[in-house]
């Protein structure tokens, strides 16, 4: 590791930038989360459409995800990161000129889905960059800081600050206020993060040596079956965060293109909403991750992230149904869910734990898992809400939840601490 100045305990000087160039990125990235499925079925697309462009975009997000960590290797993480954020800006342009501007399905489908391709490979990049900058001793803290600037550029600046610019300079303009955001946080990290140094251990590796590492990000899944069960269970942990936000907004604002009635609530209110959700993983992610620690990884999956999952997940239909139009009673379902979501977070240490030798391995599982999940969420989504309704949707996602608990009765990982513990 370079000699540097370290801040907070375990931050390198020289890397803070890239914490806060994350944040900043990421809030651009998800100004449309929570309101783009809508605004495309307004533009007289159906709501099946809407779905297919986010499951295009989400395989893109995931093969992105995937292959950063081997990308960051081959060509420094600096310009991965670059490569990232050049691709973000060029697609969303072309998104929002070609796509949007011409109300051409086959464009919005093709740019958003390219575009898809960059926030994966800016933020996961920038891992590699800790990594090579930090003792393994402070990895964890280092990374937890990381998913808090990752939350609170998604969940509180990206979830929030829409509720107010759609209603002052239109969804439209959001969705170009969020290229500022991101050209932004990429050129920060452009400028703050080129010097530092990194370890030519892996660019010395050869191409074909590379590629064969490469090739255990995917092999590991058929070799170790508790790869396979826990990448299905971290597949299952956030469709319900990502199915919410597409279909919450036709439940809760309405859609008469599709005879959705709705209940009354504006635009401004679901964001708002949806942004406390993601404000309250912000702290839920750092608790579970410590009660983690105590109490048992796959217990607190089982018992806080599945089964107390499932009534979070139908809370977002039955409690809406049940209060009406009240602001603050569909409030209990975002929080509820940000609770439970969130108890997921020690499956990153059952995934490496399961294979010591081949971790970053295991992490790529991890990366294209989580990513999978959006896709999964939409296609669910897609296919459900035409025969069953939103109620069918939730109850199809709390299912899910159910298979999920099944599964970590047939996963078998020792838990450092709770071994020790049990021994004495």
């Amino acid at each position: 590791m370079n000699s540097q100045k370290i801040l907070f305990g375990f931050m390198p000087a020289t890397l803070i930038w890239g914490y806060i160039a994350i944040a900043i990125f990421m809030a651009g990235d998800g100004f449309e989360l929570a309101f783009l499925s809508k605004y495309i079925t307004n533009m007289g697309f159906s709501q099946e459409q809407a779905t297919f462009v986010f499951t295009v975009y989400a395989f893109a997000a995931a093969i992105a995800a995937w292959s950063s960590g081997v990308i960051a290797e081959i060509i420094t993480p600096q310009k991965a990161m670059f490569t990232g954020f050049a691709i973000w800006v060029i697609f969303h342009i072309l998104f929002m000129t070609l796509g949007i501007g011409l109300h051409s399905y086959p464009l919005i489908v093709i740019f958003y889905g390219l575009r898809g391709f960059g926030y994966p490979l800016f933020i996961y990049s920038f891992i590699i960059l800790l990594i090579h900058n930090l003792p393994a001793s402070k990895i964890s803290t280092a990374m937890g800081w990381f998913w808090a600037a990752y939350s609170i550029g998604l969940g509180t600046i990206g979830g929030l600050l829409p509720g107010f610019t759609n209603t002052s300079i239109g969804e439209h303009g959001t969705l170009w206020l969020a290229l500022i955001w991101v050209a932004v946080g990429g050129l920060l990290a452009l400028f703050t993060l080129r010097k530092v140094k990194i370890s030519e251990d892996k660019a010395n590796l050869s191409t074909s040596e590379k590629l064969h590492e490469l090739t255990k990000a995917i092999t590991i899944l058929f070799t170790n079956k508790y790869i396979f069960m826990s990448a299905l269970i971290r597949i299952i942990n956030t469709i319900p965060l990502f199915g919410v936000a597409i279909i919450m907004p036709w439940f809760l604002e309405g859609d008469p293109k599709h005879n959705i009635a709705g209940l009354g609530f504006s635009n401004e209110e679901w964001q708002q909403i949806w942004a406390l959700f993601l404000t309250i993983t912000i702290f839920t992610n750092i608790l579970w991750g410590i009660m983690g620690d105590h109490i048992g990884w796959l217990k607190q999956v089982r018992w806080v992230g599945c089964f107390c999952g499932i009534f979070s997940c139908l809370s977002f239909y039955y409690v809406p149904i049940y209060f009406g139009h009240n602001y603050y009673a569909a409030m209990i379902p975002a929080v509820l869910l940000g609770i439970t979501v969130a108890a997921f977070v020690p499956m990153t240490a059952v995934f490496t734990t399961l294979e010591p030798n081949h971790q970053g391995a295991a992490v790529s599982i991890y990366n294209l898992s989580a990513s999978l999940s959006q896709s999964v969420a939409a296609i669910i989504a897609g296919l459900v809400i035409g025969i069953w309704g939103v109620s069918g949707v939730l109850w199809t996602y709390a299912a899910l939840y159910v298979f999920a608990a099944i599964l970590t009765y047939f996963i078998k990982v020792e838990q450092p601490k709770i071994t020790k513990l049990a021994k004495n």
